[in-house]
């Protein structure tokens, strides 16, 4: 682990790993989330001077990591600090900083981001969510109309950061921006989306139909709204890489523990190679994925923004194919204790292709990695 890792990192990693196993699988979320943010560790990531912890996606994404590997995932921290976070210390005004990032920091705050929509998918060129410029004579500011769906915690956030466009006045054409909506905004509706999935974070469709908001709800310079929405995508790969080992890790602990233990004929079944094997080759998986995720997290700490793209995108595709699959190996080494509720396992096989599927599909990924980085063309 020295290898790659700090003494730095290590102890954190020691420290939240310890917290998780405190809480365990049975932990309520308000709680550990409190206490995780009173330590500082949902703020690892941000600066310093706002009330974070000066680091970047490295450490946050260790935090995450350890406490899924606990069995205790915060699911928000995708969102939260790594995503709105971020994109609020690099783009946002000083007056957004100040007012956003020591909650988002120590947890009092949270924000939700929305930018799935029922006909765009993973597609964000196709977001039909717009925002237009309310007259001075009006009140000024903004009126925002659209829909998203799949918006995670909306119910339990402060705000939303919501991806609109904008019409440039030069071209006509729609361009991508970023606004900070309230949660009571007029006009703000929710529904929750009745989900099989298994999470104290619930899943919505927003309907957004004529919200006003203030000129000061943009995030950042109009202008530069591609650049701030891929600068909050990157975090989400690598966060939902996390996200996804620590789910992994947790399955194929109680797998190998079972194997260990549970005895068939005159030996564990650990012993057996069709039960080792699998295992151990899951054990491989997790370890690979790892390394491409702090490879991610590391590139785009640098600010190397290109590179951390490629590389986030290959972090969440690795680690959610080594999650899913240690997910059913870990169901199978256990066979029909896999499926009881006593040992938690079955629900992760749902949970587990939540990382095939978001925040962008397996297929999406391999489409951007045969077009950037091995310049095959297009098939659409």
């Amino acid at each position: 682990m020295s290898i790659v890792e700090t003494q730095e990192h290590q102890d954190l990693r020691a420290a939240v790993a310890a917290l998780g196993r405190r809480h365990g699988r049975a932990f309520d979320r308000d709680t550990l989330w409190s206490e995780a943010g009173k330590l500082g560790y949902l703020g690892v990531n941000l600066p310093e001077e706002y009330g974070g912890g000066g680091g970047g996606l490295a450490e946050l994404s260790i935090v995450l990591e350890e406490l899924g590997a606990a069995g205790c995932p915060l699911l928000l921290m995708v969102v939260s600090p790594a995503i709105c976070g971020t994109v609020i210390a690099r783009f946002g005004t000083e007056e957004q900083k100040r007012e956003w990032l020591p909650g988002l920091a120590d947890g009092s705050r949270t924000m939700a981001f929305g930018i799935t929509e029922p006909d765009a998918g993973s597609n964000s060129h196709r977001i039909t969510t717009t925002a237009r410029k309310a007259d001075d004579s009006d009140g000024g500011g903004w009126i925002l109309n659209g829909r998203k769906v799949f918006v995670s915690g909306v119910d339990i956030t402060d705000a939303t950061l919501i991806v609109g466009r904008t019409e440039d006045a030069r071209t006509g054409s729609l361009k991508p921006c970023l606004f900070i909506v309230s949660r009571d905004a007029q006009g703000f509706h929710r529904s929750q989306i009745d989900m099989e999935l298994q999470a104290v974070e619930k899943q919505f469709e927003l309907v957004l139909d004529d919200v006003r908001l203030p000129a000061d709800a943009l995030v950042g310079d109009e202008d530069a709204g591609l650049l701030q929405l891929f600068a909050g995508l990157n975090p989400e790969r690598v966060m939902t890489a996390a996200f996804a080992l620590g789910m992994g890790r947790h399955a194929l602990d109680k797998a190998v523990d079972y194997a260990k233990t549970r005895q068939v004929w005159k030996q564990p079944i650990g012993a057996h190679q069709a039960i080792a094997h699998p295992l151990a080759q899951a054990y491989i998986e997790i370890e690979l994925a790892r390394l491409m995720m702090r490879k991610a997290a590391h590139l785009y700490d640098a600010g190397d923004d290109a590179g951390a793209g490629e590389a986030a995108n290959m972090a969440k595709y690795a680690a959610g194919e080594a999650c899913v699959r240690a997910v059913d190996q870990a169901v199978h080494t256990l066979g029909g204790n896999g499926l009881t509720r006593e040992y938690g396992l079955a629900s992760l096989i749902t949970a587990s292709r939540v990382a095939r599927i978001a925040p962008v599909s397996r297929e999406m990924i391999l489409n951007y990695v045969s077009h950037q980085s091995l310049g095959l063309p297009k098939s659409y």
